[in-house]
């Protein structure tokens, strides 16, 4: 009798484990069914999860593990979670596109180079 009730335990605690997603915190399950509006990166033009905002290249860890944290503990609302993590997504992708655009500009700074070359060369 004790095989068969260690049994049922066995698979419910092996079951719990494949359950976790099944068995969301609240907290988590608002964050993975709150979408919003991005429009900057690869998001852009598509609703993504306030969940998968935060889970993307653009939050840095440990800036996630807060914001989770902060949600979790209720010392943030959904919304402004979700403003943040919108707004460091928004800023992130900018910065990134900020930094493809300035290639062509760099050229500019090439000449400055020359213009001391052409400097001393003027002197002699």
């Amino acid at each position: 009798i004790t095989v068969k009730s260690s049994n049922p335990d066995t698979t419910t605690a092996a079951g719990e484990e494949g359950d976790d997603p099944r068995k969301e915190e609240p907290w988590e399950t608002a964050l993975k069914t709150t979408v919003v509006n991005v429009e900057a990166g690869e998001f852009q033009g598509h609703k993504v999860s306030v969940w998968d905002l935060l889970h993307s290249h653009y939050i840095p860890e440990e800036n996630r593990r807060e914001l989770l944290e902060l949600y979790e503990a209720g010392e943030l609302t959904l919304e402004q979670v979700k403003t943040i993590v919108s707004t460091i997504v928004t800023r992130a992708a900018a910065a990134a596109a900020g930094r493809a655009e300035p290639e062509a500009p760099e050229n500019e700074p090439r000449a400055e180079p020359e213009a001391p070359m052409n400097e001393p060369r003027a002197e002699p």
